[in-house]
């Protein structure tokens, strides 16, 4: 299992993975077949990241397949650009490998070498598996909004986390 950073040649599989994990998981935002992004526009997306200082996507690839990802976007205003906003996604098949752990180190040694200062993300609350991880992580909760999230006809709340990256 290897941990890279996206380049543009990723467009395809970087949306193909999305598009599977929008299938398969019932705790990322979008539902199967809600993703109407294109091939095209996945490549400016990613070409507006690799632009930008304090924003890097980190893929995990099983051999050249890739079966994760973790992108950290940075604030664009001057006075939140050290705050950077995590979104994570594992194939069901690939949890429990240590890949989200992976994602996050390399994640975390990118932030730092970048001065960013804060850490933050956001989980829906049945996303126990997740919680563990971040947790084991140092991220702190700082919050939980109501109802935030339609599940299967259910709302679901989302609990806010965040982690101050301490000067060495």
């Amino acid at each position: 299992m290897q941990v890279r950073k996206i380049t543009e040649a990723d467009a395809a599989p970087y949306l193909e993975l999305r598009c599977a994990l929008d299938s398969e998981s019932k705790t990322l935002l979008l539902e199967p077949g809600e993703r109407k992004t294109t091939v095209d526009e996945m490549r400016r997306t990613i070409q507006d990241i690799l632009h930008q200082p304090n924003s890097m996507v980190f893929l995990a690839t099983d051999e050249e397949r890739l079966v994760g990802f973790l992108s950290a976007i940075g604030g664009k205003a001057n006075r939140h650009r050290g705050t950077i906003t995590i979104v994570i996604g594992i194939l069901e098949a690939y949890t429990g490998r240590g890949i989200g752990k992976k994602l996050f180190v390399e994640m975390e040694k990118w932030a730092r070498g970048i001065g960013a200062h804060r850490l933050e993300l956001g989980l829906m609350a049945h996303n126990e598996r997740a919680l563990r991880l971040y947790t084991s992580l140092g991220y702190q909760p700082e919050g939980r909004k109501r109802d935030v999230f339609l599940v299967d006809g259910v709302y679901v709340d989302e609990l806010m986390m965040g982690k101050i990256l301490e000067t060495e």
